[in-house]
């Protein structure tokens, strides 16, 4: 299995994550290299690729202009750039995001081998997800990590950016194959806020491991800065981690401490909200870091509190392992998705007092290893500390909980289950889409073949062909070839569906194709050219028909160019050019079939052998050209999805559709 995830906000690089270089920089960015390197090592996995944005800042370092980064030996991370190469926040990825799509797209084009799911993080990726199924049939599952009802709850007043990303999250959870999270508690109460019918039976749980940090101790230099900060360093400590913004809620902790003599008196508080080395800080940030001082400059907190300005990834190890020695750690955030800090500390036998909004109602009932708050109860939360640090017996049980039951919470039962939830999805082609001449036809065996193998099936079957749809059912019936659910006829230029016990034209498709075409004007212009006419039958309202060369088709393109006419010309066969309405074709009639059982192009199969088949084996997410196919299909560009094969007319499509995995092999590969 090759896995693709796809994260475009924060400082995306491989251990050790550089933690507060942005806003946007934090715990989502270690659940996404954490889940890759352990899927990396699953049984099965051959490959992951983490995409994300390339990035060019000065302030940022060169690692995030690297294009290709080794992480594991199945592990890498790929940057795709923009013309827009400037770090973004989350909230202005939007603005570059049709561009990063657009290269997206175009890089799995030109990769060797596409990946068979791609995981999304937020929701701005889960649209780019959404663009590569549609194109080439990869699902894809989608991980909020934080979704913005829940943020709007926490909102005194209207947010027009928030409301347009909750919109796009409920697109996100209505289109995924499946929806990943970590709790029980967005899998229940916060995905379903969205009303999406049908969410409820994608949604799968399943917790992270623990972040992976660098080694660290209490000898580490981070200890060191901190006792320096401290009047009396022996007393334990108060732990908190999370960057400098006002969800978190980093005030209201201090706060409580300061209300809080016998808590003063009890243990040291430590904040590692400094922004990492030679981070940014964000106009939100600098407002909570302003806080933060001015409340900790109190005369009676002097030699109390520490606000170390910057940290590092050890640093975060070290104060955990200082904690431990009878301290807690704290997450009073307003609401927190899921709590990777809390089970971090759990690894580190520190107990915890935490918001219950949220994850940590989750973490801290399935562990045991601590106590739940309301955010806004300062009293409350100084009280939950002060009951932990004031109980050694209260705080030993917690301390051992958390390391008896943190094996809950594995990177290796992560990867396990997500990548046989991966394994699970539906992805297979829907729609199967054959032209007729020298593909269905010139072999009789492999027509008997392809007929006894549609019999068995049930997958939709359609034709598209030149020719007209009295001359498209004849053919079929010569060649006792299935009745096909559909008629794309005329050159794509007419849809055909079934009504009752006859047929009928589609009208919508008409009207549609109908669109910036002026036949009369068309067929004006080609009128000074010698051109020689196919019979009138062949002609339509949406098609014009001549016998002719390359030069003649040639001709045709420059002439209605000078003309400023939109047209498009199809030559075929060596002999045939077909001027036809500019959004016409076998491929926009595939679209809106497709389109009609909730499909997409990318969910079909097209199998074809001449040049009015181009745009379909373009289009389609499989194409099968067979190998008695024209000269006018040499330039077809390789893409994964295109199976070229040896056997000619039908016998090469039950080839194709083999190597799809939709039949067995054919015995003998048939030439004309």
């Amino acid at each position: 299995m090759r896995i693709l995830h796809l994260a475009l906000g924060g400082c995306l690089k491989g251990p050790p994550v550089s933690f507060g270089v942005t806003a946007d920089t934090g715990g989502h960015i270690a659940y996404v290299v954490d889940a890759a390197i352990a899927q990396g090592a699953a049984e099965g996995v051959t490959a992951v690729t983490i995409v994300t944005r390339l990035i060019e800042d000065a302030r940022l370092g060169p690692a995030y202009a690297v294009m290709e980064e080794a992480v594991a030996p199945t592990v890498a991370i790929r940057r795709i750039a923009t013309a827009d190469r400037r770090y973004l926040e989350k909230e202005a990825l939007g603005a570059d995001l049709p561009a990063f799509t657009a290269a997206f797209l175009d890089d799995l084009a030109a990769s060797p081998a596409l990946p068979d799911v791609i995981h999304a993080h937020f929701a701005d990726a889960a649209a780019v997800a959404a663009a590569a199924r549609a194109r080439f049939g990869i699902p894809y599952v989608y991980t909020p990590h934080a979704l913005g009802i829940d943020k709007r709850a926490q909102a005194d007043a209207a947010d027009a950016a928030l409301d347009a990303r909750i919109e796009a999250e409920r697109r996100a959870i209505a289109g995924a194959d499946a929806i990943l999270v970590s709790t029980a508690d967005e899998a229940d109460r916060q995905v379903a806020a969205y009303r999406v019918a049908g969410a409820a039976g994608r949604v799968h749980c399943l917790p992270p491991g623990v972040p992976h940090h660098a080694e660290g101790g209490a000898s580490h230099a981070a200890c060191a800065g901190i006792d320096a900060l401290l009047a009396n360093p022996a007393k334990p400590i108060l732990l908190a981690i999370a960057r400098p913004v006002a969800k978190k809620n980093l005030a209201a902790l201090l706060r409580a401490y300061s209300g809080c003599p016998a808590l003063i008196e009890a243990a040291n508080l430590v904040i590692l909200a400094g922004r990492h080395p030679g981070g940014s800080g964000s106009a939100e940030e600098q407002a909570v870091l302003a806080e933060l001082h001015a409340l900790a400059a109190a005369p009676h907190l002097a030699g109390c509190v520490a606000l170390p300005p910057t940290h590092g990834t050890g640093d975060v190890a070290a104060l955990y392992a200082r904690a431990a020695a009878g301290g807690l750690f704290v997450n009073p955030a307003l609401h927190e998705p899921f709590g990777l800090t809390l089970i971090e500390a759990a690894a580190a036998g520190v107990p915890v007092v935490a918001t219950a909004n949220g994850g940590p109602a989750d973490i801290v009932g399935t562990l045991g290893h601590g106590l739940l708050v309301d955010p806004h109860d300062d009293a409350a939360i100084a009280a939950a500390c002060h009951a932990l640090i004031g109980n050694p017996a209260l705080h030993a049980r917690c301390a051992a909980a958390g390391r008896a039951g943190i094996g809950r919470y594995s990177w290796g039962a992560y990867a396990a289950g997500s990548v046989d939830i991966y394994a699970h999805l539906d992805r297979r082609p829907r729609l199967f889409v054959s032209d007729i001449d020298n593909t269905l036809t010139g072999c009789p065996a492999g027509a008997r073949a392809f007929a006894e193998w549609h019999a068995a099936r049930s997958m939709p079957f359609a034709v598209a062909t030149g020719r007209s749809f009295a001359m498209a059912r004849a053919i079929l019936a010569e060649w006792r070839l299935p009745l096909p659910d559909a008629y794309i006829v005329d050159v794509g230029t007419r849809l055909m569906l079934a009504k009752g016990d006859g047929w009928e034209e589609c009208a919508d498709y008409a009207a549609a194709i109908d669109r910036d075409w002026d036949r009369a004007a068309v067929a004006a212009a080609l009128a000074r050219l010698p051109l020689r006419p196919q019979p009138a039958e062949t002609a339509g309202p949406h098609k014009i028909s001549f016998f002719g060369g390359e030069g003649d088709a040639a001709a045709i393109r420059l002439t209605l160019a000078e003309a400023g006419l939109a047209a498009r010309v199809v030559f075929s066969h060596g002999r045939l050019i077909d001027v036809l309405a500019p959004h016409a074709g076998k491929a926009a009639a595939i679209a809106a079939l497709a389109a009609r059982h909730g499909l997409s192009p990318a969910d079909c199969i097209a199998a074809g052998d001449s040049g009015n088949d181009i745009d379909m084996l373009e289009a389609c997410g499989h194409a099968i050209v067979v190998g008695n196919a024209g000269a006018e299909l040499a330039g077809l560009a390789r893409r994964p999805g295109l199976n070229r094969v040896a056997g000619h007319h039908a016998t090469g499509v039950m080839e194709g559709l083999a190597a799809i995995g939709l039949a067995q092999a054919p015995r003998t590969a048939v030439a004309a």
